[in-house]
């Protein structure tokens, strides 16, 4: 296929997603790495340690590979195919390859290290001295400095890490969309709401009941997230329960699809990698891209640990009061299965607080408004529908742009916001289609514009119902918008380090958490709460009552989370492979120390843990809690103005986007955060927002 007939190598401004097709991919990938090839011999013959004749071309090199396979990648998660996989599955170890050749290139390493010990390095810019140490930094990472045997086998052991974590997410996918349970008597499902029971007999009618119906069912349920979530919240029928859940943490762990063997090999050759780079184990290489070492992580996780598990016991307790009082046979033992349904029931009681009633409240198109007239409120900037404009994947995703205060466009977004499971992954991320830079601008004076995806997993709509939403389904499209927001105002016209790039790794869910707190601060709730169908607000009262409740259980939630980070960070330094404990021995043993009741002896969460095993947060998933204390001292500062000031709150919103939003990685997280804040972080907020400050001792 001629490259010009290839929409995937076109000169496009907007990718071409409704005509792009899996054979599109291997002509498409082979020729740019051919082209790519040439560019890096041109560029490693004609080298000097200049910006023009080093990073320029180098920015050229990486951004067309990055554009270019981050489109493919992104159409493998959201719109999954056999063909699409075979196709990646056959190029990535070409575009691998392409890549540790550019990583370790010692003519691009060496005109980097002239720039560092030269006389002019105090010349420079921030970001662009930020830049060059990176360079460096990551070129060390990628074996430049490693001779003959021992860079083939660096090499050799990219090359199967990329083949398997492409596999491990597959596998998720695969096993999550095997799963399909069939209820023909309504009895079993008693308590399920009427939007799972919507959705439900949605499934059912795709899976060949053509009658199905939300009231008479059949109804078909998954493991898909919404309706996960709705069957272990409010079915009454505990072996029901039980049964989601277990298939639910089991996912991807027998049979053909399963996780275990690719985890276990993936952490054999993360760790022969470290050793070849000279590090005692992964999460120490991995902590040389982030804020913290190995210890301060490990400290920070053991104070919220401590400081959260004398409250997640209370919870417990006032859990197993509760099914005692309700006469449930299952109060003494409640297992993992009743937790989430008993709790709701006792947050409804003691909050008056219904989940399932305040969906009407909470539909996307308000939230949408809300969260747009916020951003405008914060950051001085306008977000206009744009449909049309660019090409989309699936009909159901929305296209933005996004405007500065005098109505100039600075960005872009697609928005692709419900569940699909049979061709899209779980979870709720967000990707950069391509970053603000000068050097790759199409008119190479003004900066390029940053054109970003958001995906969730919502509730879609259902019937002449738009899409109504969980206040965590809410929080989920604050959280991700607030990523997208680092890309979509950055400042930064230097590529290599504009939006989240060159930004250590555990600081960039700052944006992200802190656009959450919003969710609960009063005058937004009031904004997006609003019923689909009368207008009216969300009474004043429940509004209140939602903001109380935001705290309910927090103890045991950020026990959860401390169980992914705590078993991150020992699989990273403490596993061994084929030594005497299992990956599963060490879940167990985190699992006693993170939960109040035992981890199942079946439990293969690990086994769909694709943060940590298909995606960038290997012995960094305690990047969580470590933006989180920096997102709830930066939200405090808000709070110190006055929320109800507006303009001190508009104010402030302009200090962050002018620090926390527009400085990208040209300047340290720390030095970032002390612009802004005026003072380096501490975990006060944090600890006080979740209602933990009395259990701990703040230094």
């Amino acid at each position: 296929m001629a490259s010009r007939e290839n929409p995937l190598l076109g000169d496009f401004i907007f990718p071409p997603y409704d005509v792009i097709e899996a054979k599109h991919v291997r002509p498409a990938i082979r020729s740019l790495l051919k082209k790519l090839e040439r560019d890096l011999l041109d560029l490693e013959n004609t080298v000097e340690p200049t910006w023009p004749k080093l990073v320029e071309p180098l920015e050229k090199i990486i951004d067309r590979l990055s554009v270019v396979w981050g489109i493919v990648n992104h159409l493998n998660a959201v719109k999954d195919s056999s063909e699409l996989r075979s196709a990646i599955e056959e190029v990535q170890p070409e575009k691998v390859e392409f890549q540790l050749r550019l990583g370790q290139s010692k003519p691009i390493y060496n005109a980097f290290k002239t720039i560092r010990e030269s006389s002019d390095w105090e010349m420079l810019s921030d970001a662009r001295k930020r830049i060059v140490e990176g360079q460096l930094k990551e070129a060390v990472l990628n074996g430049v400095s490693l001779e003959s045997d021992n860079r083939e086998r660096f090499n050799e052991i990219q090359q199967e890490l990329a083949k398997l974590s492409q596999k491990f997410e597959e596998n998720i996918l695969d096993a999550t969309n095997k799963f399909e349970k069939l209820i023909t008597d309504k009895k079993e499902i008693e308590g399920l709401p009427a939007t799972a029971l919507a959705m439900a007999a949605q499934m059912a009618v795709s899976k060949g009941h053509e009658k199905a119906t939300a009231e008479e069912g059949p109804w078909v349920l998954t493991l898909d997230g919404p309706t996960y979530r709705s069957v272990l919240q409010h079915v009454q029928n505990r072996s029901l329960r039980e049964e989601i859940f277990c298939a639910y943490v089991t996912r991807a762990s027998d049979g053909d699809l399963n996780n275990t063997p690719i985890i276990e090999r993936i952490l054999e050759l993360r760790l022969e990698k470290a050793k070849l780079l000279g590090y005692s184990n992964y999460a120490e290489l991995s902590m040389e891209t982030k804020m913290a070492t190995v210890e301060k992580a490990e400290d920070l996780i053991e104070k919220l640990r401590t400081a959260s598990w004398n409250a997640a016991l209370q919870d417990m307790q006032d859990l197993k009061d509760f099914a005692k009082s309700q006469g449930a046979v299952e109060a003494e033992e409640l297992a993992h299965w009743d937790i989430n349904f008993w709790s709701e029931r006792l947050r409804e009681l003691r909050y008056d607080v219904n989940e399932e009633e305040l969906r009407p409240f909470l539909s996307l198109p308000k939230v949408i408004d809300g969260l747009f007239n916020l951003s405008k409120m914060l950051f001085d900037i306008e977000i206009d529908p744009a449909d049309g404009l660019a090409p989309v994947w699936n009909q159901d995703v929305r296209f933005y742009c996004v405007k500065n205060c005098l109505g100039i466009p600075i960005a872009y977004f697609y928005f692709d916001p419900y569940s699909r499971p049979s061709g899209k992954l779980g979870g709720a991320w967000v990707d950069l289609v391509v970053g603000r830079s000068r050097t790759v601008s199409h008119d190479c004076t003004s900066p390029r514009l940053p054109i970003v995806h958001i995906v969730c997993n919502q509730t879609p709509p259902l019937g002449d119902k738009p899409s109504l939403m969980t206040i965590r389904e809410v929080e989920a499209v604050f959280h991700e918008f607030g990523h997208a927001l680092q890309h979509m105002l950055t400042k930064q016209d230097e590529g290599l380090v504009s939006g989240n790039r060159g930004i250590e790794w555990d600081a960039v869910e700052l944006p992200s958490q802190f656009m959450e707190n919003w969710c609960y601060q009063r005058d937004t709730l009031m904004s997006i709460a609003k019923h689909y169908e009368t207008g009216n607000s969300l009474p004043e009262e429940l509004c209140l009552k939602l903001i109380s409740a935001r705290n309910f259980r927090a103890g045991s939630l950020l026990l959860r989370q401390l169980r992914y980070a705590s078993v991150d960070l020992e699989l990273h330094t403490k596993y061994i492979p084929g030594g005497p404990e299992s990956i599963y021995d060490i879940d167990q043993r985190v699992g006693k120390m993170t939960h109040v009741i035992p981890l199942l002896l079946e439990d293969r969460f690990l086994c769909s843990f694709s943060h940590i095993f298909a995606d960038t947060y290997a012995a960094g998933y305690y990047s969580y809690q470590w933006a989180e204390v920096l997102s709830y001292d930066a939200f405090s500062a808000f709070e110190e103005v006055g929320l109800d000031n507006k303009q001190a709150v508009k104010e402030m919103g302009r200090k962050f986007r002018e620090t926390v939003l527009a400085l990208g990685g040209g300047k340290s997280p720390l030095e970032v955060f002390v612009e802004f804040r005026g003072r380096e972080p501490t975990p006060e907020a944090f600890l006080r927002y979740n209602g933990l400050l009395p259990a701990v001792t703040v230094n």
